[in-house]
């Protein structure tokens, strides 16, 4: 028994972290927004240290006022719900240069921009011959917007062997190879006037474009340390496709010790120092900030867009649900949970009530889930946590029906517990896994444009499967052993307090 109680405390200590990370930002004294944020820090009678513009959990461990480390506590609310912003693009080129294929794999393309930054609900649709729609939930910011989409359209790694003060170029414009051949190296600003690009100070000709981001198959965010002996710090891992590895490995083999430009858009992001032959791939390093980092990384997995895209235009637009048909929505999931407490305690009593209170962490589990990596919750999303809540009192039902066989046929109190668990477990283990399997396809199927909804199904309701084989086995299990150890030889006496 000393072990169930031992699991009682990790869950108990579990419960109040879920608790805290579910409680709204203003029980717990944060003020998210950032304008007021801002003006309360301007204000000289207070200690901006006393000011809280985040849920996030952090950790100093080393007393620096620097964050060792950081637990992200987000809430993310579809366009369904909380509104947002749509976003007309069309493509900047005549119907008889690109195919319906083109265009469809360009949509492909933002949408996986616009997830990759968080915003795992906006929905990207093909309209008409040459137009893309874009939602984006939660976002009020028009540049925001456009920035978000806009910026994969052409990436290059540009040869800088033998350019002094190569960092001095980081956020300036240049002139490449690849700019030349594309004919967008005469491109005008607002005012009509010629976008200035810097060329080769050398020969006043174009850099010369080693590979574009068409060559690279693969690029993440990373922290540690990247050099023997070296201190640990934010750098970017990138793979090479099997196509490009020949021409990359020849060119880092013959550029050792030299700088080489990554490019965006003519605008030079940063200059690494390329340091030994590079094949399959390699790192990028810099004095990065994790958010630097994180953006630069998905720049470089975004590559270069199919079609060059204008934006038609962007409007914001209200929450398609109203707040009344959320509210009806959340008080009929309520009214749904009430319902199946209320039956497990009356149907199956004494383990009802470990069910209960199982239940209950599993709510708290997914709910804490649901802003920690973030979820963006829409109507779908929310359908399919209801649905995890039905499953996770399915495998209680499992459990309890065949402890109440075991009872039936005669067996102790105990014995009938570990056979309940242990024979159960196999069915609760095998109808869970089939249906996180049917999550995976919906999930790979909600990757097509305009289908993002199913996604955000799938994801609630395999987390909640999950979540459901932890706590129908484990959180129930500590729960009822230590009733039935309270009340051993009451429950013993009159058996239907246990359902039997």
């Amino acid at each position: 028994m000393s072990t169930h109680y031992r699991w009682l405390v990790v869950i108990i200590l579990l419960t109040a972290f879920c608790i805290y990370v579910v409680l709204p930002a203003d029980v717990k004294g944060v003020t998210p927004e950032a304008p007021i944020c801002d003006e309360l820090r301007e204000d000289p009678n207070l200690n901006t240290g006393d000011i809280r513009c985040t849920e996030n959990i952090t950790f100093d461990f080393n007393g620096d006022s620097q964050n060792d480390f950081t637990i992200p506590i987000t809430t993310s609310l579809g366009l369904d719900l909380v509104g947002g912003l749509r976003v007309l693009l069309q493509a900047d080129l005549p119907l008889d240069q690109f195919t319906p294929e083109d265009l469809a794999e360009t949509a492909n393309n933002v949408s996986r921009r616009v997830n990759a930054l968080g915003l795992t609900e906006a929905t990207v649709q093909v309209q008409g011959a040459n137009r893309i729609l874009v939602e984006l939930p939660g976002v009020r910011d028009r540049e925001q917007a456009i920035d978000t989409i806009q910026a994969t359209a052409l990436l290059e790694f540009v040869d800088f062997s033998g350019i002094p003060n190569a960092q001095e170029y980081v956020g300036r414009r240049i002139l490449t190879t690849e700019q030349v051949r594309l004919q967008i190296d005469q491109e005008v600003d607002a005012d009509g006037q010629p976008i200035e690009r810097l060329p080769d100070p050398r020969t006043n000709a174009p850099f010369e474009t080693v590979m574009t981001g068409a060559g690279l198959r693969a690029a993440s965010a990373q922290f540690g340390p990247t050099r023997q002996g070296g201190t640990p710090e934010w750098f970017i891992n990138f793979e090479v496709a099997d196509d490009f590895i020949a021409q990359f490995a020849t060119f880092t083999a013959n550029s050792i010790n030299e700088p080489m430009a990554i490019v965006l858009d003519s605008i030079v992001l940063s200059t690494p120092v390329i340091q030994s032959q590079l094949s399959g791939g390699g790192i990028i390093t810099g004095d990065f900030t994790e958010e630097e980092v994180t953006t630069l990384a998905l720049q470089l997995r975004s590559g270069a867009l199919r079609i060059p895209l204008t934006v038609e235009g962007a409007t914001e637009v209200g929450a398609t649900l109203g707040q009344e048909s959320v509210n009806l929505s959340i008080r009929a999931g309520s009214i749904g949970i009430i319902v199946v407490l209320a039956f497990m305690l009356i149907y199956y009593r004494v383990p009802g009530i470990s069910a209960a209170l199982a239940l209950l962490v599993y709510i708290l589990l997914n709910l804490a889930l649901f802003k920690l990596i973030p979820v963006t919750l829409t109507l779908p999303a929310i359908t399919g946590f209801l649905i995890g809540v039905g499953t996770a009192v399915d495998g209680n039902i499992l459990i309890f029906e065949r402890i109440k066989e075991e009872i039936r046929a005669r067996k102790g109190l105990d014995q009938a517990l570990d056979a309940g668990f242990a024979r159960a477990w196999t069915s609760i283990r095998d109808s869970n896994l089939s249906t996180i399997i049917i999550c995976g396809v919906l999930f790979l199927f909600g990757q097509t444009p305009g289908a993002s909804i199913v996604s955000g199904f799938a994801v609630t309701l395999a987390l909640g499967l999950m979540l459901n084989l932890f706590t129908a086995v484990l959180v129930t299990r500590t729960f009822l052993y230590i009733l039935v150890g309270l009340g051993h030889d009451v429950l013993e006496q009159r058996r239907w307090l246990v359902g039997a």
